[in-house]
C-alpha cells in the first residue's frame, strides 16, 4: 500500500474513533463531524451547533499529508495525538509538528517538514 493512502487510512480512521467517544454530554446540540479531503490530504474534526443562544464552531483536530509526511496542525484537546498516531503506523520520522514555528522543529524529536 502507498505510504500517502496509509496515512489518510489512520487519520481517518483515528479522526472517526475520536469522534464515536468523545461526544461532550454537556453540548447535545453540537454535531462532531470528520471532513476528509483524500484529494487534497486535508483532515478535520469539527464541532458543530448551538449551545443555548451560541453558536459553536470549532475545529478539533486538523492535519495535512504533505510530501509523504503528516502535518499536525492543530490539538484542541489534551491528547497525546502523536503517540496514538505513531501507535496506529505513522513513522516518528513522517510527523510534522505544524503549529510549532519553524525555529523549533529540529528539536522536537519529529520531522522538520
Amino acid at each position: 500500500m502507498d505510504k500517502v493512502k496509509k496515512y489518510q487510512d489512520i487519520i481517518i480512521k483515528y479522526l472517526k474513533n475520536y469522534a464515536q467517544h468523545s461526544r461532550p454530554a454537556n453540548l447535545p446540540d453540537v454535531e462532531t463531524k470528520v471532513v476528509a479531503d483524500r484529494e487534497n490530504n486535508s483532515f478535520q474534526l469539527l464541532r458543530i451547533g448551538w449551545q443555548g443562544n451560541q453558536y459553536i464552531f470549532a475545529i478539533v483536530f486538523h492535519f495535512d499529508i504533505k510530501d509523504g509526511k503528516v502535518w499536525f496542525q492543530i490539538n484542541n484537546t489534551e491528547r497525546e495525538v502523536v503517540d496514538e498516531l505513531m501507535g496506529m503506523g505513522v513513522s516518528r520520522e513522517d510527523i510534522v509538528l505544524g503549529f510549532q514555528p519553524p525555529y523549533a522543529r529540529p528539536h522536537t524529536g519529529f520531522a522538520v517538514g
